[in-house]
């Protein structure tokens, strides 16, 4: 499992104020843990910072750790919001996955942390 140790911060550059922060990772990939076959996918992160900021290129590293990990959808969308809350400690955060289709379904897992913007 991709270690979070990866993943770093920057200060919040506008610490007083809220506003919403959103990456969009659009070729992930890991293995499907019952196949073996790779799940293609996008990570979407919507964040509204408190006092830190993921830094992108340690972002990036995180996620690409991930390429040759069996896991399930749902396990691995929960370990990535679980390690970014546990880094950032953000407002408010919400981790979206969606993967392409296989055998005609096509998923999409939300985790939402924190209380919603309005």
């Amino acid at each position: 499992m991709p270690n979070p140790t990866l993943l770093e911060c920057f200060d919040n550059p506008s610490p007083n104020r809220d506003y919403l922060i959103e990456h969009v990772a659009e070729e992930f990939t890991s293995v499907c843990p019952k196949t073996g076959h790779p799940d293609f996918g996008t990570v979407t992160l919507q964040y509204i910072p408190s006092q830190l900021c993921v830094e992108l290129k340690s972002l990036k590293l995180y996620l690409q750790a991930f390429r040759n990990e069996g896991i399930f959808y749902e396990a691995l969308t929960n370990k990535i919001a679980d390690d970014l809350a546990e880094l950032m400690s953000p407002k408010w955060m919400l981790l979206r996955t969606d993967w392409t289709g296989r055998g005609g379904i096509r998923s999409s897992i939300e985790v939402e942390l924190g209380i919603a913007p309005d």
